[in-house]
C-alpha cells in the first residue's frame, strides 16, 4: 500500500474579483506553488494520484444545511457585484462563479482519499484542495472556508464505512471553530490547546503532540485519523506568525502515523507563504510516504506561555482520560464512565492562538530556515537488515536490503579485543556485520539498519557499538537499552552521549545522561514511559544516531518493540540502529524492519491503567530530569528560560 495524491487543477479557478486585502492571500498559486514543489522532490510521483470529483449535495447534506448549500449553488449566477456583496455577509470570504465547483471538489477529494484508504488501495494520502473548510459552519461561510471539508469527511466514514472512532487533528493555527460545532453534541469531542502568543515553534507543537494528543489519541484508539493540515501555522506566514519550520510538519506526522494503523488522510486548510507552505505540504508528503524526518532546527525548549496552555488543557481532561489521570495532573479520578461501546465517535484536537502580535520576520533567516530540508537529502537505502546467515523464510519489505557486508577483519578485532565476549568466531562475524552497517548509517548511505547478535554478545557489541558511533562522526548518541544491559562502566557523561535502559531494577537518574526505569506491566504505563519520558528526553537530547538495544530477556512484546522504534525515528532524523538479540523472535526482525521502513507499528491492544508503582516512578525520574531536559516539562517555570 502507498500514499495517494488526490487534487484537481479546477480547483484553480476562483479567485478574488475586487480589492480586499484580508481576502486576497487564499488565492489559486496556494495550490500550484504546493503541487510545483512536489513534483520538482518527485514526490508527486511517487504517490497514488486520483483526480478529485465532486462531493454530491447529498454528501454535502451530511453537514451542511440545505438553504445554504443552495445558497452556495446560486454564486454560480451572480455577477462581481452580487458575489461581493453577499461575500461582504461573512466574515473573511470571498465568492466567486466557480466557487460552488470548486467547493464541491476540496469535499470530494476528502471523500475519495477516505474511501481510497479505508478500501485498503492506499496506506494513507493528501488531499490538497482549495478552499480550505474547518471554518465553516452548518449554514455559514468563514474564514476562506465553504463547504467543512474535514467534517463532512468523518461523517461520510461514520455512515458509509461504519465506523466508530474518528480522530480529527487540526493544526491549523486559526481555531477550526466549524468543526468543533459540528461535532460538539459528543460529550469528549473537543480538546483545544490554544496558544496564548505568536511565535511558538517546533518544541511547542512536539510537547502539545507528546503531552496532550498523543497520550488521549493512544487512549481513544481511533479507527482512522484526519488531518486538518493548515501551514499557516509554518514559519514565515502573515497570518500564523508562528515559528514552526517545514520539517516539524514531518515529525507531526510521523507522530499520527503511529495510530489507526496507519491510516491518516490529510487535508489542506490554510497556508498564506507560497514558500513555506509548499515546503511543509513536501515535508508532509515525505513523512506521509515513510521517509525520515529531517532533524529538527533551533533548542528545543518550549516556551513558558505554551508549558501553562498544555498544563491547562491536561487539567481539564484529566477528568475523561485515564491516560492524563496517570501523570499526575489531577486527583486521580475513578476511571471514566465512558464505555468503549459509548465513547465518543469523533475526537478533536486543534490549537490556535487567541491574539495576535506584531511580529517582523527576518527574510534572510527565513530563507536559510527553508533551504535547511534540501541539506538532509534522503538515503539512498531506507533499511538494511544484518542477519547471522541469510533466511528467506523472513517476510520483509521487498525493498528492505539485506546487508552481507562487514567491516574489515583487522579493523573488527581492533574493536572486539577488551572484550572476551567478542572472541568467539560467532560474535566477532557478527559484530564486523554491526560496525559495516554503523559506518553506512554514518556516512548517510543507509537510514536505518537492524543487526542480529548473539546472546552471550549483546553486552559487549553494544559497548563497541557506543564507542565506534562516537568516534565515526556521531556528535551526540542515543542509547536505548531495553533488558538485562548495564551501562559500559567507563563511558563518560561528557554530553555527546545519553544513556536509557527500560528494564532496569528501580527508577534512578544515576546522572542526567543515565537514567533507568522499571519496564512497565501495562499497556497505559509502557505508553507514559515512552510518550512522557523516552521521547522528552530523546527529543531534548537532539541525537543524530540512536541505538535500540533488545537485551536479553528483554521482556517487551513485539508491537511494543516495533513501537519504540517508530517513534525514534523522528529525534534522530531516521538514523536508527536496532541491535537484536539472536534469541528474539524472527518476527520481531520483521516487525521492526516494518517500521522503521515507514510502515504502521501494529497495535498495543487495550488500553489499560499504568500501576501506581509505575506512575509514582515515572513522576519522580521526571521531576530529576525536568532541569536539564526541557521537553519533558508540562508547567512553565516562572522567569526559566522557556518562559514567554
Amino acid at each position: 500500500m502507498g500514499t495517494a495524491l488526490v487534487y484537481h487543477e479546477d480547483m484553480t479557478a476562483a479567485r478574488l474579483l475586487w480589492d480586499d486585502p484580508e481576502c486576497e492571500i487564499e488565492c489559486p498559486e496556494r495550490l500550484t506553488t504546493a503541487l510545483e514543489r512536489l513534483q520538482q522532490r518527485g514526490l508527486e510521483q511517487r504517490c497514488l494520484q486520483l483526480a478529485a470529483r465532486e462531493a454530491s449535495e447529498a454528501e454535502l447534506g451530511l453537514v451542511h444545511s440545505p438553504e445554504y448549500v443552495a445558497l452556495v449553488r446560486g454564486t454560480q449566477a451572480l455577477g462581481t457585484g452580487e458575489l461581493q456583496t453577499l461575500s461582504g455577509q461573512y466574515d473573511a470570504v470571498y465568492f466567486h462563479p466557480s466557487t460552488f465547483h470548486c467547493a464541491r471538489l476540496a469535499v470530494g477529494a476528502a471523500l475519495q482519499l477516505v474511501d481510497a484508504v479505508l478500501a485498503g488501495a492506499v496506506r494513507n494520502g493528501l488531499a490538497l484542495v482549495r478552499p480550505p473548510g474547518h471554518h465553516s459552519q452548518r449554514a455559514a461561510a468563514n474564514g476562506f472556508c465553504v463547504f467543512n471539508n474535514v467534517a463532512i469527511a468523518a461523517r461520510h466514514a461514520q455512515r458509509q464505512h461504519g465506523l466508530h472512532r474518528i480522530l480529527i487533528v487540526d493544526w491549523d493555527v486559526h481555531h477550526g471553530q466549524g468543526i468543533q460545532y459540528i461535532f460538539e453534541d459528543d460529550p469528549r469531542a473537543s480538546t483545544d490547546a490554544p496558544w496564548p502568543q505568536v511565535g511558538m515553534g517546533n518544541a511547542d507543537y512536539v510537547a502539545a503532540f507528546l503531552h496532550v494528543l498523543l497520550p488521549v489519541a493512544f487512549e481513544f484508539n481511533p479507527e482512522l485519523v484526519l488531518v486538518s493540515a493548515g501551514f499557516d501555522s509554518a514559519i514565515g506566514d502573515p497570518e500564523g506568525q508562528m515559528q514552526a519550520t517545514p520539517e516539524c510538519f514531518a515529525h507531526l506526522m510521523q507522530l499520527l502515523q503511529v495510530l489507526a494503523g496507519g491510516r491518516v488522510c490529510a487535508v489542506l486548510e490554510g497556508g498564506y507563504h507560497l514558500e513555506s507552505l509548499s515546503q511543509s505540504v513536501c515535508m508532509m508528503v515525505q513523512a506521509l510516504l515513510g521517509d525520515p524526518a529531517p532533524p529538527l532546527s533551533g533548542p528545543m525548549v518550549p516556551h513558558g506561555s505554551a508549558l501553562e496552555s498544555i498544563q491547562s488543557v491536561r487539567v481539564a481532561q484529566a477528568p475523561h482520560w485515564m491516560s492524563l489521570q496517570q501523570q499526575g495532573v489531577a486527583p486521580v479520578l475513578s476511571p471514566s464512565p465512558y464505555s468503549p461501546e459509548g465513547r465518543p465517535s469523533s475526537l478533536l484536537l486543534t490549537g490556535r492562538p487567541e491574539f495576535k502580535a506584531a511580529a517582523t520576520q527576518d527574510v534572510a533567516a527565513l530563507s536559510s530556515l527553508l533551504d535547511q530540508p534540501r541539506l538532509n537529502p534522503t538515503p539512498p537505502v531506507r533499511t538494511a537488515v544484518a542477519l547471522a546467515a541469510p533466511d528467506a523464510a523472513l517476510a520483509l519489505p521487498s525493498d528492505v536490503l539485506c546487508e552481507e557486508g562487514s567491516a574489515p577483519q583487522e579493523e573488527t578485532r581492533a574493536w572486539a579485543r577488551p572484550h572476551e565476549a567478542l572472541a568467539q568466531d560467532r560474535a566477532l562475524t557478527a559484530l564486523g556485520k554491526v560496525l559495516y552497517l554503523l559506518d553506512r548509517i554514518l556516512d548517510g548511505q543507509v537510514s536505518s539498519g537492524i543487526a542480529v547478535t548473539p546472546a552471550c554478545a549483546a553486552a559487549a557489541t553494544l559497548d563497541v557499538a557506543i564507542r565506534c558511533g562516537l568516534s565515526h562522526g556521531a556528535q551526540r548518541l542515543l542509547c536505548l537499552a531495553v533488558g538485562q544491559l548495564d551501562r559500559p562502566p567507563d563511558l563518560t557523561d561528557d554530553g555527546r552521549n545519553l544513556w536509557l535502559n527500560i528494564g532496569g531494577k528501580e527508577a534512578a537518574a544515576l546522572s542526567m545522561f543515565h537514567v533507568s526505569v522499571p519496564l512497565p506491566g501495562t499497556t497505559g504505563g509502557f505508553l507514559s514511559c515512552v510518550l512522557a519520558l523516552v521521547l522528552p528526553l530523546a527529543y531534548s537530547f537532539q541525537p543524530d544516531l540512536v541505538l535500540v538495544a533488545l537485551g536479553p530477556a528483554h521482556g517487551l512484546r513485539d508491537p511494543q518493540a516495533a513501537l519504540l522504534a517508530a517513534l525514534l525515528r523522528g529525534p534522530a532524523g531516521g538514523r536508527v540502529l536496532a541491535l537484536v538479540d539472536e534469541e528474539s523472535t524472527p518476527q520481531l526482525v520483521v516487525v521492526l524492519a516494518r517500521v522503521l521502513h515507514g510502515e504502521a507499528a501494529p497495535s498495543l491492544g487495550p488500553f489499560s491503567m499504568a500501576s501506581p508503582e509505575d506512575v509514582q516512578a515515572l513522576m519522580q525520574l521526571r521531576g530529576q530530569l525536568e532541569p536539564r531536559w526541557k521537553m519533558l516539562q508540562v508547567a512553565s517555570e516562572a522567569g526559566g528560560p522557556g518562559s514567554g
